[in-house]
């Protein structure tokens, strides 16, 4: 089994490291193996960072993904209603998870600096959510005890909030966009100036739905802070590691992910700078299932390696998968 020691070392190149996974996904992934091989692909070919095929994500709702005869210690599922397929992600190694959330959460936010409050409603109801998981590990890494989800009674959360800043530390408001929109219409925080918000999940709620913009402006608005202190994070089940857009709209990933927009009618050819299309992520703490995933996010690329989330792509066939169900 190939070690995860250098995943997170930026000291060899993301290519270098990325082409070592790719050559052990190869070898010992059937479901990634099978997918290249309709390429002419395999783990001794030689080959480019972007010219290995991603794997639709939708991959995950109908196979295990998992390297070949490895257990799992952690299985995300994908929130989902009804009968709705969902995805289901295997971590066969839990610290590799532990190590992503921390190093580029710590990164922006750093421990001895901040403490964040979690309002995750709804994400709870999913047991195998994936960020209620990230959420606990952020809360059990400050030993301080003043991270924590956000108390349900008005005067708990101001005293809470006094507590934090009393310990010289900044208050981290960490919710689901819909959840801060609940917390303003109920008008449950009397924000601190110095209050940070990192934003994160869709915005289509049972109300409303309001573009990143829409809702960076009502947060300012009424929370009475700048916008350079409103903040969103990028993850999702299917993967190990998150961006961050700092103050912005703009996401950077961290020195292990890298990111490409790919076109539609050809998921292998990748978009100029400025062009919309299906947001390509290749996440190296996905050592163990699969780093190589076409979402179906609608993104676009900037410079220094930035990008934009631009919602959903429209749903269509998937294409791509046909091995995963006729297998």
């Amino acid at each position: 089994m190939l070690s995860h020691d250098f995943i997170f070392k930026s000291d060899q190149s993301f290519d270098e490291r990325c082409l070592k996974i790719f050559r052990y996904q190869a070898a010992k992934s059937a479901v990634f193996r099978t997918y290249i091989e309709a390429f002419g692909l395999s783990e001794h070919s030689d080959i480019k960072v972007d010219d290995i095929p991603l794997l639709p994500i939708e991959a995950f709702k109908y196979k295990p993904i998992i390297i070949d005869e490895l257990e799992s210690e952690l299985l995300f599922k994908s929130s989902g209603t009804g009968n709705m397929k969902r995805s289901v992600h295997y971590v066969h190694n839990k610290e590799i998870y532990k190590n992503a959330i921390t190093e580029e959460f710590y990164r922006h936010f750093p421990l001895s600096d901040y403490s964040t409050l979690f309002y995750m409603p709804g994400y709870d109801k999913n047991k195998h959510s994936s960020l209620i998981w990230m959420a606990d590990h952020l809360i059990q890494c400050d030993k301080s005890g003043l991270s924590r989800y956000l108390p349900g009674e008005k005067k708990e959360i101001q005293e809470h909030i006094e507590k934090v800043q009393n310990e010289n530390k900044t208050v981290v408001l960490f919710a689901a966009a819909f959840g801060i929109l609940d917390l303003i219409d109920s008008n449950l925080i009397h924000s601190p100036k110095s209050m940070q918000v990192i934003e994160t999940g869709g915005m289509k709620t049972y109300r409303r739905e309001l573009s990143k913009y829409d809702l960076r402006e009502k947060i300012s608005s009424e929370f009475g802070i700048p916008q350079d202190q409103i903040h969103s994070e990028y993850g999702m089940c299917e993967l190990l590691s998150q961006s961050y857009a700092i103050g912005s709209e703009w996401f950077q990933a961290p020195h292990w992910v890298k990111i490409t927009i790919r076109k539609d009618e050809n998921p292998r050819e990748i978009c100029e700078i400025g062009e919309e299309g299906k947001i390509g992520i290749i996440d190296l703490a996905n050592l163990h299932s699969c780093p190589f995933i076409l979402t179906e996010d609608r993104g676009v690329l900037g410079k220094n390696n930035t990008f934009q989330v631009l919602g959903r792509w429209n749903p269509e066939n998937m294409r791509g998968c046909n091995f995963l169900i006729d297998s």
